[in-house]
């Protein structure tokens, strides 16, 4: 559209698929906004197919030779959003006006912001997952769940958003179960939340549903080195 601008006349490519829109005014592909690009250096940015990419929206490219800012297909990214150097985008995600991702921010397939929220460098956001508008996030967000607030804490799964993926009833009522055992223990003495997921670990039914298994090694894979945690929870515990 009018105003558009795609690519800068700096070292690297700018990798643009099939049946993409990019709006007015939006910058896809120009240099990146951090103190470490050296200049000269050879930066990368890839956009797959069929994204919408509004209005004054911002995609950088990545701030050093050997890394690449990706976006995947099918993605709708709304009105001054802004994807910064080095980020992963997958397929099918909605990002609503004025989404804010810093540098090196990952986000899955399927995932959902609502307006003015905010994502802290090197952060993670799993599939199916739901932000609420205004949210800091300065921590990751588990696949299926859904986080609003400032900073931003767990509010329980992202039902809805499963519902419209097409998740059955048995996978819906599994992560529930799940959830709830990890995040609301009815045992006040089952100890941290490592334990808690090994409960769910060792559930006969729930170890044989994967989306149950995926959402535990989601968790599991925040908690490990050189991740920044998962964003708060209250826990509950009921006598």
């Amino acid at each position: 559209m009018s105003g558009a601008v795609v690519g800068d006349d700096i070292p690297g490519k700018t990798i643009i698929g099939c049946n993409n829109l990019i709006g007015h005014h939006a910058v896809v592909g120009l240099k990146c906004q951090d103190m470490k690009y050296k200049s000269g250096n050879e930066c990368f940015l890839q956009v797959g197919d069929n994204n919408e990419i509004r209005e004054h929206v911002s995609i950088h490219r990545s701030s050093k030779p050997c890394d690449t800012t990706v976006i995947g297909d099918n993605n709708l990214i709304m009105g001054a959003c802004h994807i910064a150097h080095d980020c992963k985008v997958g397929s099918n995600n909605i990002f609503a006006n004025n989404t804010l991702l810093a540098g090196h921010v990952l986000v899955e397939d399927h995932a959902h912001t609502a307006g003015a929220i905010v994502v802290h460098q090197f952060c993670h956001i799993g599939s199916f997952c739901f932000i609420g508008g205004g949210s800091v996030v300065s921590q990751d967000v588990p696949k299926y769940t859904m986080v609003a607030g400032d900073r931003a804490e767990l509010r329980g799964l992202n039902l809805e958003g499963l519902r419209r993926g097409g998740f059955s009833v048995t996978e819906i009522r599994s992560l529930r179960a799940a959830y709830r055992k990890i995040f609301m223990p009815t045992n006040a003495n089952i100890g941290g939340i490592e334990a808690r997921l090994a409960e769910v670990e060792c559930d006969e039914e729930l170890s044989l549903i994967p989306a149950v298994v995926s959402l535990v090694k989601s968790i599991r894979d925040s908690l490990g080195e050189n991740r920044r945690g998962i964003c708060k929870f209250r826990s509950w515990s009921f006598s």
